[in-house]
């Protein structure tokens, strides 16, 4: 599987490069099939290499930092397999509601719950959102 396509490439790179620090959407969701290793990634730097975004190696830990995309390109697990991207991910908060989840949580999640949660300790307006339908 092709992990970033070229238009994954192009929008994580304009993240990257953007001259002022910006709470960037997380662009790519990667994960380990057979394992629980998952990265939300926002920005791909100039060397094409080192992506930024939220890294969980399943170890209770979630936090924000690089990884290199050739070394998850190089991952080879059992039976052969491959880190894989979530085809039907689509982010809806900025990264620091997924990192503030994901400190909650103990891991990245998707929760919605949680998500809202996160963003308003961090104070992030989120009037774009359907009601919780929890609520």
């Amino acid at each position: 599987m092709i992990l970033i396509t070229d238009e994954l490439r192009a929008r994580l790179c304009a993240n990257g490069a953007a001259e002022i620090e910006t709470d960037h959407v997380p662009v790519v969701k990667l994960f380990n099939p057979v394992g629980a290793a998952t990265w939300l990634l926002s920005e791909l730097d100039a060397d094409g290499d080192t992506l930024f975004g939220l890294c969980d190696l399943g170890f209770g830990f979630p936090e924000l930092g690089s990884v290199s995309l050739a070394e998850l390109q190089a991952v080879k697990g059992p039976l052969g397999l491959g880190i894989e991207r979530d085809l039907y991910f689509r982010a809806r908060f900025p990264l620091s509601v997924y990192a503030q989840a994901a400190r909650i949580a103990g891991h990245i999640t998707e929760a919605e719950r949680l998500l809202r949660q996160a963003a308003a300790a961090l104070e992030i307006p989120t009037p774009e959102l359907p009601p919780d339908r929890a609520e």
